[in-house]
């Protein structure tokens, strides 16, 4: 099958989610994670309808933004990998979303390193809503603080919560992590914050995502392939 069929079936996919939760699937993007296959699936998917990628490496999502530099007015791109202090230069001249804030040191660096004149740079807080030792994030109980002070950062909008639940067998099981997330974000926003951003839910486990109010989906595996992470 190709990239463009791939990506209707997950169209369809979370079209259906949508309509079992008795919301609009307009209200769910899809963020295709685009990390380790080449700028020319990326086009590919571009030529689909597709209009925003996921990037996890910062060498390898500035390489593709260049190579596709034709389609940057039209192209949305999200970082959502762990982002360490040395790169975070590169991400705030390059990128409009990032998904993956887990700490303010890492905000107060995108915030001083977004170019002058530039549109605010889009920003979740990402939260380890599993408790993983494994997995990056904020613990559930510190993100409102953390959330609070990134809002605070000129140059930044904070835009909701990432998180990348542990993976579980049923949709039952899927979905409390995910429900778990979204309640943190009305606290947030009951406390004051304006947040419409939940950024939650991958290729397995899309459905519980969307029954649980995710409005951007980060599908990789389902639109591009299986990835090889040997090259």
């Amino acid at each position: 099958m190709s990239i463009a069929q791939h990506l209707e079936e997950v169209r369809q996919r979370i079209a259906q989610a949508a309509e079992r939760a008795s919301r609009d699937a307009s209200a769910v993007k899809l963020l295709a994670v685009s990390k380790t296959f080449p700028a020319d699936d990326v086009r590919a998917a571009f030529d689909a309808g597709q209009r925003a990628f996921g990037e996890n490496y910062v060498q390898e999502g500035i390489a593709k933004i260049a190579a596709l530099a034709d389609l940057r007015g039209d192209i949305e791109w999200h970082f959502i990998g762990p982002l360490q202090s040395n790169k975070t230069k590169l991400v705030a001249e390059q990128f409009d979303w990032v998904h993956s804030i887990d700490r303010l040191k890492i905000a107060e660096r995108l915030s001083a390193q977004r170019p002058e004149g530039a549109p605010a740079l889009n920003v979740c807080v990402q939260v380890n809503v599993s408790g993983e030792a494994s997995k990056s994030g904020v613990e559930p109980e510190e993100a409102a603080a953390l959330a609070h002070a990134v809002a605070a950062l000129p140059g930044l909008r904070l835009r909701g919560l990432m998180a990348i639940p542990e993976p579980a067998g049923t949709l039952d099981a899927q979905r409390v992590p995910h429900a778990r997330l979204r309640d943190l974000m009305q606290t947030l926003r009951a406390d004051g914050l304006a947040l419409d951003t939940l950024s939650m839910g991958m290729s397995a486990d899309l459905e519980a995502a969307v029954l649980e109010g995710a409005t951007t989906v980060r599908i990789g595996t389902a639109i591009f392939g299986a990835r090889d992470y040997t090259t």
